[in-house]
């Protein structure tokens, strides 16, 4: 009897030895395969842990597709039908709606003083063209958020220095601001403005012919502005073809955007770049 306990307990034994170096030896197996993962000198705190929903893909992101049930989907935009620029006594034109026939709108966004986290995203989601119209002294602390915009298709485009009204200041004031802030965003995104708007959409006479003389080709008013997710127009309550409509890089950016979007969609238009119709 105390032969077949003896036997019995050096089994056990034996089974919990096999599964200890069983699990020892895995556990180094997918150590070696965890360490091939890891960049060279990561801790292996840096790996990913699975978990629910997890794809195991490492370039899946678990905000991909967030705005899809929000953002509509539009045809791909006609060919260009440019637009001449009407330059009269050395001032350029002063436009709210692109002279077209084509079912088009345009999508502006200004400023950049606020630089809202989930911009790019909206913009990668949305794959539509759009026209920032910057002010220097709005993008100073951080250039770089809008290089990522321009990366994703965003055109960059002029919008003075310091955002100080031009009415009424000098020709060399007013061109100052307007050369200055096209000179330098040129600087900062490898591509000099060929478009402007000035602060609060006012200009006079001079605004223009300063713009002109600082090499742009075209001063952009709006028909459409949103704010806090409302559309507000200046005409018929509906988008139009042609129309530039505006918006700021403000804490309700993803709203705007969207109420931008859903806009023209109820209009039956498709967003197209401003720049392919001033070129």
């Amino acid at each position: 009897m105390l032969v077949r306990v003896v036997k019995v307990r050096w089994v056990r034994l034996l089974v919990v030895a096999l599964l200890l170096v069983a699990f020892v030896v895995a556990d180094r197996d997918v150590g070696a395969r965890d360490a091939r993962l890891l960049p060279a000198g990561a801790h292996p705190s840096a790996l990913p842990v699975a978990g629910p929903g997890a794809s195991g893909s490492p370039s899946a992101s678990p905000s991909a597709g967030v705005y899809a049930d929000r953002l509509p989907r539009f045809d791909k935009a006609p060919p260009a039908v440019r637009t001449a620029a009407a330059v009269e006594d050395g001032a350029l034109p002063w436009v709210a709606r692109v002279p077209t026939d084509q079912r088009v709108a345009f999508v502006t966004i200004d400023d950049g003083w606020v630089k809202h986290p989930k911009a790019a995203e909206l913009l990668r989601e949305a794959h539509v063209p759009v026209t920032l119209f910057l002010t220097i002294n709005a993008i100073s602390d951080n250039p770089e958020y809008f290089r990522t915009l321009q990366d994703l298709g965003a055109v960059i485009e002029a919008h003075t220095i310091t955002h100080n009204k031009l009415t009424g200041l000098s020709y060399d004031m007013q061109r100052q601001e307007i050369c200055g802030s096209a000179d330098r965003l040129g600087e900062l995104y490898g591509r000099r403005p060929t478009l402007f708007r000035p602060p609060f959409g006012e200009k006079d006479a001079t605004t223009l012919r300063a713009a002109h003389d600082c090499g742009l080709k075209a001063v952009f008013f709006w028909k459409e502005s949103v704010n806090q997710g409302n559309v507000w127009y200046q005409e018929v309550k509906v988008v139009q073809p042609g129309d530039v409509i505006l918006m700021h890089f403000r804490d309700q950016f993803v709203e705007d955007f969207i109420a931008a979007l859903q806009g023209i969609k109820a209009a039956g238009l498709t967003p197209a770049r401003l720049e392919d119709y001033y070129p």
